[in-house]
């Protein structure tokens, strides 16, 4: 498994998750970069997404849905707020209303990408900063912490049928 560490800290309102590939730095950035990529790992195999709108440049958005078992659609947005590819990424993670407006009812999340060469392949630590310990209760009762994990444990296979595909 790729996951290193899940540390989960009610006191700094954050949850870091760090994972290291057996891959090259620029294909792990490509599962960010590209829209078609970034669907088949964001969101857990429960809640496949379907990117809609990808734009990563600061001030940009990335819009999506997922779509659970019973066909409930759940509508979600990043505002980005910095990029250097293909090392970091930093963007707002909202919900979205229906109409793909921000859902301003619901709280959202500061996420930062982090992307190293480590031990011959990459390291991603992804860190999502909470505004507060209510906010954080809530998404862990929602589920999405171990949304997070299930979502990025799927990007070792990804990885490997893209290096796979350039033989």
């Amino acid at each position: 498994m790729s996951i290193v560490s899940v540390e989960k800290d009610f006191d700094s309102l954050s949850l870091i998750l760090v994972a290291e590939f057996a891959a090259p730095l620029e294909r792990v950035w490509e599962l960010w970069a590209d829209p078609r990529r970034l669907e088949r790992w964001w969101g857990p195999p429960s809640h496949p997404a379907t990117v809609e709108r990808h734009e990563l440049a600061v001030g940009g958005e990335v819009a999506y849905v997922m779509t659970g078992p019973a066909g409930e659609r759940s509508r979600g947005r990043w505002r980005v707020t910095a990029v250097d590819p293909p090392r970091a990424l930093d963007f707002t993670d909202g919900f979205a209303n229906a109409d793909g407006t921000p859902n301003t009812e619901l709280p959202t999340t500061a996420v930062q990408v982090r992307l190293t060469e480590h031990a011959g392949g990459t390291r991603m630590e992804l860190r999502s900063a909470f505004d507060s310990r209510e906010d954080m209760r809530e998404f862990e009762r929602w589920g999405t912490f171990e949304g997070i994990q299930r979502s990025v444990e799927q990007i070792d296979a990804l990885l490997v049928s893209a290096s796979e595909s350039t033989r």
